[in-house]
């Protein structure tokens, strides 16, 4: 073939919105080689039966099929190997969609999350209607001086999972019935980690059903919570309520998201009926 019928590797970058680049590593690959190499001057040069397969790289690149599989495909190409291969490559793509589905609504939680605790009506107590909802957790006897108290017991809740797991403002920690009836506000007996409906987890979860709870969200964190709960006990008496269960003390806004701890918004939940 006449040199006059070949083309540079420029002009081929450029007639297949390509860069230079990615032709010397689809060579590098064995995908491509060119036609005719100039070793004085190290040009590379394709002909035009070279375009057909840059075509099917170029096609299956965009199917984001790796380039070992390209390969493979074009040293013995056959009908049921490219089946095969979009198959494989189908299950993929529906695989990574249901990671991002995932991935969106831990998203979409977080921020209803975040717009929810901004709108707090704060230092009210409210009686409200919890749905149920799955949680894990540990029983820990603790103090919280400051949020690092609670790293050691979310490694241990973690420790179940093969990848790393976030759950960036579900992490919770509860004070036993019989302490809140002594009105031990001091210690925690529990902490947890409060599931997303799509969140996977391989430890031990149970499920809390559906409760009425006396509320009250307060700006600052755990080490702040004791007097918080003073309040919502004289509220349980005055209103002639009884203790039913657990607390679940939730930071909604802590040094996950800010620094500022002006900004912190906690909610306690103490289940409860009527006497």
């Amino acid at each position: 073939m006449e040199k006059s019928e070949l083309f540079q590797i420029g002009d081929v970058a450029k007639m297949f919105h390509l860069s230079v680049g990615s032709l010397r590593h689809y060579e590098k690959a064995g995908l491509l080689q060119p036609e005719y190499i100039d070793y004085e001057t190290g040009y590379r040069y394709y002909s035009t039966r070279q375009f057909e397969c840059l075509n099917t790289i170029r096609y299956l690149r965009v199917l984001d099929i790796p380039l070992k599989q390209i390969a493979d495909f074009l040293n013995n190409r056959d009908i049921d190997k490219m089946q095969l291969m979009l198959q494989q490559q189908k299950e993929i793509v529906i695989r990574k969609q249901n990671e991002l589905k995932i991935i969106e609504n831990k998203i979409e939680h977080r921020l209803k999350q975040i717009q929810d605790a901004l709108s707090s009506e704060l230092d009210t107590v409210h009686i409200k209607q919890i749905a149920k909802r799955r949680i894990a957790w540990i029983q820990n006897t603790l103090s919280i001086k400051s949020y690092l108290d609670l790293e050691t017991s979310i490694r241990q809740l973690e420790q179940y999972q093969q990848d790393a797991v976030v759950f960036l403002g579900k992490v919770g920690v509860g004070i036993s019935k019989e302490k809140l009836l002594n009105a031990q506000y001091d210690k925690y007996d529990m902490v947890f980690l409060l599931l997303d409906h799509e969140d996977v987890y391989a430890g031990t979860i149970d499920e809390l059903q559906e409760e009425t709870c006396v509320t009250l969200r307060f700006c600052g964190s755990h080490k702040d919570a004791a007097a918080q709960y003073e309040k919502l006990a004289d509220f349980i008496t005055d209103h002639k309520l009884r203790i039913t269960g657990f607390s679940k003390e939730i930071t909604m806004i802590d040094y996950g998201i800010t620094d500022d701890t002006k900004k912190f918004v906690t909610e306690i939940q103490i289940p409860i009926q009527p006497i």
